[in-house]
């Protein structure tokens, strides 16, 4: 038997055993109702209206404090002896590489295309509510992080919905909390295995495939896939052994490097098509309150952008807090702050940039697409590119590759915590993840196990339930923490020193520990 008939005869039993799982779990969790004539999925209200209340209840956190974050990632205000594995940059560009992605790339294509250009401006909102949300889910992440006797550290909703609701809420609050991060590591765990590492793998193949002659070319055929698999394998093998401390080293150089080389790209488009540029903005403006041929109307529009924005930052699924947790800090609101800087790169900057250079370009296949015809979003945003130098879906391959990558790699480091939360921190526990991640990442380039993927997003998007409402709960220790911050923010200017309050290791601040 060939490798390409095995590989297929894999990719239909996998699919024929999980996919009325897959259907079943995806219309409970993308359960739509219908509001004037548009369809609404109850868990992208249930994320926006999380956005909605975080942002009121911190006083437009976002804004106000939008260039206190920048301070901090710029290491203004770090803390000697502080406890954590990376500084406030590193963590940011780890958990920036699980949520800019492949997404952002035909995502955005897909939403400019169901919702018009329209969708483009409320993504852009949807993404400016969920820095809110992401700087809630990070400060508790860090405030309840177990920092171990090695030095590493473990964070996420499986550490802070236990402890927290048990410092809230007693044996009553513990015993749910507990339940609650079984949960949470369960869904984490699966979906970085089929959706963080096996789809951004077999979708990067996928455009390389496309790029250099489809399926009959050198690269498309079963032994290309195989060596790409490995190819990738080996880079994620490599740095997954090295933990947090060696992702970070990685993205801290591959996040700017890949999102520098695709805002390039965009922006290429933008300067080539200039003159159209004031009437494409007008066009994205008019289009999300009166949108033509939208289904739902304005409504409508609003739902495919707020769909778009949620799918991509991630805001409010628990999975950033994971990376961010690993910071150097005694201040756990800090690296909350700088965790709101995540939605806007992600979505306000990147996804915002793809939508522009699309309406501006304004490509056959996106006309095409927009009249019924099924075009991958990939393409459209490649030929929007196309449009000013022929060469440049090359350069968005480049882009995809590093893309997929940088989340692979992020996203075996959250499977990772998932897993040893699960099984144990033990070596044996740990090297037995590693491997598994590693042999999917081979196997990615060669099935494509639609089936899993729908689960996996499935999956993903029920945490944002659990996670969510420990949020709710646990929202008035995010104000403290934020307090105590901003008041050590004024001593430092001050020149005095740091007041006494929690540390983000699970101990408190006493005159000797001070830093």
């Amino acid at each position: 038997m060939s490798l390409d008939s095995m590989t297929k005869s894999v990719d239909e039993a996998v699919s024929g055993f999980f996919e009325p799982i897959a259907e079943w779990l995806t219309k409970v969790v993308f359960y739509e109702v219908s509001v004037l004539g548009a369809d609404v999925p109850l868990i992208v209200a249930w994320l926006v209206v999380a956005g909605l209340v975080f942002t009121s209840w911190f006083g437009f956190i976002q804004f106000r404090r939008f260039r206190l974050a920048v301070d901090v990632v710029r290491g203004r205000y770090d803390e000697k002896g502080a406890p954590g594995e990376v500084n406030h940059f590193q963590a940011l560009t780890a958990a920036v590489s699980g949520t800019v992605g492949l997404g952002n790339i035909a995502g955005v294509a897909v939403a400019v295309t169901i919702g018009g250009p329209g969708a483009t401006f409320w993504m852009i909102l949807c993404g400016l509510l969920g820095m809110a949300t992401k700087f809630v889910e990070v400060t508790l992440g860090v405030k309840y992080r177990e920092v171990h006797a090695d030095g590493t550290v473990s964070g996420g909703p499986m550490h802070y919905l236990p402890k927290g609701l048990a410092e809230r809420f007693g044996n009553g609050g513990k015993r749910l909390g507990k339940v609650l991060a079984v949960l949470a590591s369960a869904m984490i765990l699966f979906f970085g295995l089929f959706g963080g590492n096996l789809f951004q793998v077999n979708q990067s193949y996928a455009q390389l495939v496309s790029v250099t002659g489809g399926e009959d070319g050198a690269v498309g055929s079963s032994t290309g896939a195989l060596v790409f698999g490995l190819l990738v394998a080996a880079v994620v093998g490599v740095v997954l052994l090295g933990g947090i401390r060696s992702i970070a080293s990685v993205t801290s150089r591959l996040v700017p490097a890949m999102a520098g080389l695709y805002i390039l790209a965009c922006l290429t488009v933008l300067i080539v098509n200039v003159a159209n540029l004031p009437a494409a903005v007008g066009t994205i403006i008019e289009g999300a309150f009166n949108p033509e041929g939208v289904a739902g109307g304005v409504l409508g529009a609003l739902i495919v952008g707020f769909q778009r924005a949620a799918f991509s930052n991630e805001a409010g699924l628990g999975s950033a807090p994971i990376a961010h947790s690993a910071v150097k800090t005694k201040h756990p609101a800090s690296e909350g702050l700088v965790a709101l800087l995540e939605p806007f790169i992600d979505t306000v900057i990147v996804c915002t940039m793809t939508a522009l250079a699309i309406v501006v370009a304004n490509p056959a296949s996106w006309s095409e697409a927009r009249s019924g015809e099924e075009i991958g979003g990939v393409t459209i945003t490649s030929d929007a590119f196309a449009t000013v130098i022929p060469w440049f879906p090359y350069i968005l391959t480049v882009a995809v590759m590093l893309f997929a990558i940088s989340t692979v790699l992020t996203w075996g480091y959250y499977g990772l915590k998932a897993w040893t939360y699960l099984f144990g921190r033990t070596r044996t526990s740990e090297t037995i993840f590693k491997a598994l991640y590693t042999v999917l990442a081979v196997t990615g380039s060669l099935l494509s196990l639609g089936a899993l993927i729908s689960m996996a997003d499935a999956v993903l998007f029920t945490l944002a339930v659990i996670n969510i409402i420990g949020l709710y709960l646990l929202v008035p220790v995010v104000k403290r923490e934020l307090n105590s911050f901003l008041e050590y923010v004024r001593r430092h200017k001050a020149g005095e020193a740091d007041p006494a309050g929690p540390t983000g290791d699970g101990t408190e601040k006493t005159p000797a520990n001070i830093g």
